[in-house]
């Protein structure tokens, strides 16, 4: 099965035309024919069937003939908040790895030990859009602009909140946490980790020390961890 998305599909839809970079890739590469099916997603849990109507490598056109609300594979909302890696290629592999596990919403903070304070956003959605439509899910996170560690924490933040932090103080470890709420928000730090008076903030705004494990982790990793283990909790999987 292969998985294309166009973020203007909804119920109304019945014939549209993928661009000049997809069509060549539908055509070109893939080798579709006209009278071929296909299959397509709008990144908002809605599976899209159709066939195409003319195989042109600049404007291959497409026919939906049913469509269908799919249920997201995982029990939860999670919502990590991360600093950027100091290279580009390491958060883009964190964003890729969580879209594959399952992830609901990524947000770069800036902290006072990032090395890395601008994020280009149009290639890291490229990532998750590849991520989505290769492990086959048809739910696109949301990914938000880079915003301040202080006026993240300030926000207005449903379900349990978690820092992840490696300072030595009194922590749970993640995998050992009973956590009852179906959202879930844990923020991640620089390679250098937040800073004491970061730390000291979050816990001021409810949000609960955690540890990710035994091992020193680089932020992406932690990520990956933190991401991989909810689902662990939340679904029981193995």
């Amino acid at each position: 099965m292969q998985l294309f998305y166009n973020p203007n599909l909804n119920s109304k839809t019945k014939e549209f035309t993928f661009d000049k970079e997809e069509s060549k890739h539908v055509v070109r590469v893939l080798r579709k024919k006209e009278g071929d099916k296909i299959q397509l997603t709008n990144g908002k849990g809605v599976l899209f069937n159709g066939y195409i109507l003319a195989a042109n490598d600049k404007k291959c056109a497409v026919a939906i003939v049913s469509f269908d609300k799919q249920k997201k594979a995982w029990n939860y909302y999670l919502h990590i908040a991360i600093a950027p890696a100091k290279m580009n290629d390491r958060f883009a592999w964190f964003i890729e790895k969580a879209t594959e596990i399952g992830i609901d919403e990524i947000t770069p903070i800036i902290c006072d030990n990032s090395e890395r304070k601008i994020l280009k956003l149009e290639r890291m959605e490229k990532v998750m859009v590849s991520a989505m439509k290769q492990s086959l899910k048809c739910q696109l996170p949301k990914l938000n602009k880079s915003i301040s560690f202080s006026d993240f924490i300030q926000k207005d933040i449903s379900g349990t909140k978690f820092i992840a932090h490696c300072e030595n103080t009194d922590k749970k470890f993640l995998n050992k946490k009973n956590i009852s709420s179906t959202n879930i928000t844990i923020i991640i730090g620089p390679e250098g980790d937040f800073s004491p008076k970061e730390i000291s903030k979050a816990l001021q705004h409810q949000f609960i020390p955690l540890s990710l494990g035994e091992s020193r982790l680089r932020t992406e990793t932690a990520g990956i961890v933190a991401c991989n283990t909810i689902g662990v909790l939340k679904n029981n999987w193995q």
